[in-house]
C-alpha cells in the first residue's frame, strides 16, 4: 500500500466510484475488502491512522461473547462464534486458540459455569476452538500457577480466539488493495456532495453524490464522487450523519473499555482468567498477549469521543483492585507497563433517531445496526471486532441496492486474509530499520505514533521503553519519507506527550 498512489487514484479527475467509505476501523476496511472482492470500485477514507480509535483498542479477543451468552443474547453469540471460526480458517497465524480458566471459590460455581460452557461449545458446532472441561484445585493451579488460593475449589477451562487486532487491520488493509480498493489515511471527510434539487421537489432530502475530503498531510481539498456513502467512523458516527440531516439525533452511546497491561510475571502460564462476575456485574479478563499481562476491561458511559481517550482513575483503581483479589501476588502501581483505554460505539437499539436517554452501557447489545438516510448515505454502527465480516456483508448488500450496482454476491467466508499464514513481528521489541522501513513503504505508515502503537505494539506493552524509541524511529523515518530534521523533533516530542498518557504517575 502507497499513500501518495492511492491518492493520486482517489483525486483522478472525472472518477465516480461505486462506494465511498469513511472510517478506517474493522468495520471500514472490512466492507472495503467484501465489495472490492465482489468487483465494485472502492475508495475508503480516514482521518487518522487505520485503527487509531477503537479497533487497535480492544481486549484482543475474537469470542463469542460469554458475557453474551449471560444475557440470553443467543443469536449474538452464535453469530460471533461462527464469525470466529471464518476468521480463524483465514488466517490462521493471526488468529489463535486461547485457554481461559474460570476459577472457582463457591461451591455452585463449577456446575454452573461447567453447564454454561458446554452449552458455548454447542453453539460453536463445527466452528469451535476445543471443548470445556471442569477443572480440579490441582488442575487449576496447574495452569494457573499465580492465583489465589484461598478458598479456591477449582475451575472451568474453555476455549476462545486471541489476536492483535492493529495487526490483523492492516492485513485486511492490504487484503482489500489486493482486491483493487483504494484507502488513505490522513484524509478527513469535511462534507458531503449532495445533487441540487429536482425543480418541484417535494423538499426531501438531495441525493449524496459524494465527499468533501481534505489531505490533513498537505491541507489540500478535494472532491470524491460516488455513488454511495458508507458511514464507518464508529464513536464518530453521528458527526457524519448530522452533516447529512443537521437535525439527526444521535444514536450511539459511547462506552469507555480501560486495560491495564503487566509484566507477565503475574500470569506466566499459557492460560487466562476470565472472571464472569465482578462485584458490579462486569465481567474481568487477564489474558497472556504478547509475553505481557493484558487485564481489562471496564464499562463506562462517557459524553465526549475522542481519537486518544484516557483512563479514569477509578477505571485504574477496579481494575488493580480485581487483579490484586484473583491473584496471590497483588500487583502495585510500579507494575503497570502501560494502561490503554478503547471507546464503544454502542447503538441503543430500539431507541430509534432519539437513541437511549441514560443507564448502564454494559446492558447495551453489541449488535450491529445498519441505517439508510432519505438521502442515501448508509451508517453502520455498533457490533464487535469478531463479527465485522458479517457488518462487511451486510453493508455491501444494502449498498448495492441503494446505488443501483449489479447484484454481486459476497465471497469473503473463504476468502484468504493477506499475510494471514505469515509469522507476526515481535510486537514487543524495540523497532529496528527493517520494521520501520517496511511499515512506511508497505502499510502507510505515516508518524512514530502509526510504527510504535499499531504496526508494532510497542506503546500498549512498555510506554516508558516507546518514549525511548521514539527519537530512533523519527529519523528512520524521516529518511524514508523525505521529512527533515524539524519534522522529526516534533514527532519526537508529539510521541512522548502521548505516550505519557499510557503511564501511571
Amino acid at each position: 500500500m502507497n499513500r501518495d498512489q492511492s491518492l493520486s487514484r482517489i483525486r483522478t479527475a472525472g472518477q465516480i466510484w461505486d462506494l465511498v467509505i469513511v472510517g478506517g476501523g474493522a468495520t471500514g476496511v472490512g466492507v472495503a475488502v467484501d465489495a472490492a472482492q465482489r468487483g465494485y470500485s472502492v475508495a475508503l477514507l480516514e482521518q487518522s491512522d487505520f485503527g487509531k480509535g477503537t479497533s487497535s483498542r480492544s481486549t484482543k479477543l475474537i469470542h463469542g461473547g460469554v458475557r453474551y451468552l449471560q444475557q440470553g443474547n443467543i443469536p449474538l453469540v452464535m453469530e460471533a462464534l461462527k464469525e470466529r471460526g471464518i476468521l480463524r480458517r483465514n488466517a490462521p497465524a493471526l488468529v489463535r486458540d486461547q485457554k481461559f480458566v474460570v476459577p472457582n471459590y463457591s461451591w455452585w460455581e463449577a456446575p454452573f459455569y461447567g453447564i454454561g460452557m458446554k452449552v458455548y461449545d454447542g453453539l460453536a458446532g463445527k466452528y469451535g476452538f476445543g471443548r470445556s472441561r471442569i477443572l480440579s484445585k490441582e488442575e487449576t493451579l496447574e495452569r494457573l500457577p499465580t492465583i489465589e488460593t484461598d478458598g479456591l475449589l477449582g475451575g472451568v477451562e474453555y476455549h476462545d480466539g486471541q489476536f492483535d487486532d492493529a495487526r490483523l487491520l492492516i492485513h485486511l488493509a492490504r487484503t482489500a488493495a489486493d482486491q483493487g480498493a483504494t484507502l488513505a489515511n490522513y484524509v478527513r471527510v469535511e462534507g458531503l456532495l449532495k445533487a441540487r434539487p429536482r425543480p418541484g421537489a417535494d423538499g426531501g432530502s438531495a441525493e449524496i453524490e459524494g465527499v468533501r475530503a481534505r489531505d490533513l498531510e498537505t491541507d489540500e481539498e478535494f472532491e470524491v464522487r460516488a455513488r454511495v456513502v458508507i458511514n464507518a467512523t464508529g464513536a464518530f458516527t453521528d458527526g457524519l450523519r448530522q452533516m447529512d440531516e443537521p437535525s439527526a439525533s444521535a444514536i450511539v452511546r459511547p462506552s469507555q473499555g480501560v486495560h491495564v497491561v503487566l509484566p507477565k510475571k503475574f500470569l506466566p502460564g499459557d492460560s487466562a482468567i476470565m472472571v464472569p462476575r465482578t462485584d458490579d456485574g462486569r465481567v474481568l479478563f487477564a489474558i497472556p498477549w504478547l509475553d505481557v499481562v493484558v487485564v481489562g476491561t471496564t464499562d463506562t458511559p462517557i459524553e465526549d469521543v475522542d481519537l486518544e481517550p484516557r483512563a479514569q482513575e477509578e477505571e485504574i483503581d477496579f481494575l488493580m483492585t480485581h487483579t490484586a483479589r484473583y491473584l496471590d501476588d497483588d500487583p502495585t502501581d510500579s507494575d503497570v507497563l502501560s494502561i490503554f483505554a478503547g471507546i464503544r460505539p454502542l447503538v441503543a437499539h430500539g431507541a430509534g433517531h432519539d437513541g437511549d436517554g441514560g443507564g448502564d452501557t454494559a446492558a447495551i447489545s453489541r449488535e450491529h445496526a445498519l441505517m439508510v438516510s432519505p438521502s442515501g448515505l448508509i451508517t453502520i454502527a455498533g457490533g464487535k471486532w469478531t463479527t465485522y465480516r458479517k457488518m462487511a456483508e451486510d453493508v455491501v448488500d444494502h449498498a448495492a441496492v441503494v446505488a443501483g450496482l449489479k447484484i454481486r454476491k459476497c465471497r469473503t467466508k473463504k476468502l484468504p486474509i493477506v499475510g494471514g499464514t505469515e509469522p507476526e513481528v515481535d510486537g514487543a521489541a524495540a523497532p529496528d530499520a527493517t520494521v520501520v522501513a517496511h511499515a512506511v513503504r508497505n502499510e502507510m505508515a505515516r508518524t512514530v505514533d502509526d510504527v510504535l502503537a499499531r504496526r508494532t505494539r510497542r506503546l500498549l506493552l512498555d510506554a516508558a521503553g516507546a518514549a525511548e524509541d521514539a527519537r530512533a524511529v523519527a529519523d528512520l523515518m524521516a529518511g524514508e519519507l523525505g521529512r527533515d530534521s524539524a519534522w522529526a523533533e516534533a514527532q519526537v516530542s508529539e510521541f512522548r506527550a502521548l505516550a505519557a498518557g499510557y503511564r501511571l504517575g
